[in-house]
């Protein structure tokens, strides 16, 4: 049975974090702190980070209560699909390019959706992530009765790249 709420939950209800199980601390904290550029919150020995953007306590958890040493979940399991990490603008999206192609960690994809924009790739224990920005609500796609028109189109990296701030 399926059952729908009549009321919308509150419009500013959003996700607060994400907790990922991982194998391996230090090497899940090379990748999130040490290429994406999360910071570290609080660390509880091996077993578990919490890392943020901006100083909140966190928005990403990471722990190995259950996975120490683990493996990636097999494909076609259920679980996680993703976790998204919200970008504030294109330039910040395009820095996420910048240090994933210095790292050298390959995209599994990369998309233009009209709403926004997305790359997507796996995490060291085969977590998969998006990265992606919004555009704004008034430059989203819509039908003639003004529903969404979202799409999966190419996403223009070398155009993106170019938006990256630049380093010294």
């Amino acid at each position: 049975m399926t059952l729908r709420p009549s009321i919308p939950i509150h419009p500013e209800t959003s996700i607060g974090h994400i907790h990922l199980k991982v194998a391996d601390i230090d090497r899940a904290l090379d990748f999130y702190v040490g290429v994406l550029g999360f910071e570290l919150q609080a660390e509880f020995g091996k077993q578990a980070a919490f890392l943020s953007a901006g100083g909140y306590h966190h928005h990403i958890g990471l722990n190995t209560w259950e996975s120490r040493d683990g493996c990636a979940a097999p494909a076609g399991c259920t679980g996680l699909y993703h976790a998204a990490i919200l970008y504030p603008t294109r330039a910040a999206l395009a820095d996420a390019l910048r240090r994933l192609n210095e790292a050298d960690i390959a995209l599994d994809g990369a998309s233009d959706h009209g709403v926004s924009e997305a790359l997507y790739l796996t995490d060291p224990d085969g977590n998969a992530i998006e990265l992606y920005r919004d555009r704004p609500m008034k430059d989203w796609p819509r039908q003639p009765d003004g529903s969404l028109a979202m799409y999966n189109a190419p996403l223009d990296l070398k155009a993106l790249l170019a938006e990256a701030p630049l380093t010294t």
